[in-house]
């Protein structure tokens, strides 16, 4: 076990639409026929149904084999842990191997002479279920990892078009009332769509560097691990045709 890690954030467990009102409209006329263009942005905020850890395992030795040994020892150990802890093979993934040496800096000749090995081993869990976040950072921090690298909270595709769908909606939404709103202004009537643009995404929610000088400590709590809000944005631009 290992001490709370800070990384608690406000969570919204109910999925909420916010319209961002960042609309425009304006009225062009293209080979006789009169156009009005309309754009808005529709965000969703949802809550992250994937997660992905990445941590690491280090070993050191003035002889390269004996850290690459050792190494592979300690994370066999870890990942056998969360094996038995119900994480499966195919959501573990090697995502860096790396052997750098360290100079002696300290007599001469300066620089020239390798004092140690560093051997570095990172491994990333794809999750799920976000709740099993701490646990899976407690039994990996308890078999051998001593790097912590990054967290991140994803959407896995299908949430991400179910939030995208309705941000979407939105922001159609937002556009033809601004589209209604000027016709109505210029006494004419909406006709029909002539076009439609589309954008938007979604950032993940990461973590870097969580706190690493924690993980070789031991506490009775577990790690507690809030994944936060994931905002998925969407905006159009539509030319309307009028008369």
């Amino acid at each position: 076990m290992i001490r709370r890690i800070p990384l608690v954030i406000a969570v919204t467990a109910i999925i909420a639409m916010a319209l961002v009102g960042c609309v425009t409209a304006a009225v062009t006329d293209t080979s006789n026929e009169k156009v009005i263009q309309a754009s808005g942005n529709g965000n969703v905020i949802g809550t992250p149904d994937r997660a992905q850890v990445t941590f690491a395992v280090v070993t050191e030795n003035a002889d390269v084999k004996v850290a690459q040994q050792a190494n592979a020892l300690q994370m066999t150990k870890v990942i056998d842990a969360l094996v038995a802890a119900g994480i499966p093979k195919d959501a573990m993934k090697t995502t860096g191997y790396n052997i750098y040496p360290l100079y002696d800096d300290t007599k001469p000749p300066f620089g020239e002479k390798i004092r140690t090995y560093h051997v570095t081993n990172t491994l990333t869990v794809t999750l799920h279920d976000v709740n099993k976040t701490g646990e899976v950072i407690d039994v990996a921090v308890a078999n051998g990892i001593n790097q912590a690298s990054s967290i991140q909270f994803l959407l896995s595709d299908e949430q991400a078009q179910v939030l995208r769908s309705k941000a979407l909606t939105s922001a159609v939404a937002r556009a033809r009332a601004d589209a209604d709103t000027v016709a109505a202004a210029l006494g004419t009537t909406i006709l029909d769509v002539k076009s439609a643009n589309i954008g938007g995404s979604y950032a993940p929610v990461l973590y870097e560097n969580y706190q690493s000088d924690t993980l070789m400590s031991k506490a009775a709590a577990p790690t507690p691990i809030q994944p936060g809000d994931i905002t998925v944005t969407a905006q159009v631009s539509i030319a309307y045709t009028i008369r």
